[in-house]
């Protein structure tokens, strides 16, 4: 007559057994790509895949030389004129606007207390 318990040493081979039927599912999925599937695959309107497995990019040749400057000189030194000019503008505006808040906070001041003056 069977009492119903399991043995701990079967328990833990069935623990043992179906881990490792899991961890072979999961790596197993790693090795298929869901894209080469025959039910799902790729939509109709997307471009065929290429024959042969891109190459890696060229990571120590350099670019080919340009014919032309990007940017001559004489107009890179009108840019940074420019570009002086308008940080000067806005420096002083800013300074304008920072002398003009300090300038109402005393005035706020004063009419609060005028024994101050």
């Amino acid at each position: 007559m069977s009492t119903g318990r399991v043995t701990q040493g079967r328990a833990l081979g069935a623990l043992l057994l179906s881990a490792l039927a899991l961890s072979a599912l999961g790596l197993g999925g790693c090795s298929t790509s869901i894209a080469d599937l025959p039910l799902g695959g790729t939509p109709a309107e997307a471009p065929p895949r290429p024959k042969e497995a891109g190459t890696y990019l060229p990571v120590n040749e350099r670019p080919p030389d340009r014919e032309e400057a990007v940017i001559d000189p004489a107009e890179r030194a009108r840019i940074a004129r420019e570009l002086i000019a308008a940080r000067e503008r806005q420096a002083s505006a800013v300074g304008a606007k920072d002398n003009k808040d300090v300038k109402d906070v005393k005035d706020v001041k004063d009419a609060k207390d005028p024994a101050a003056k």
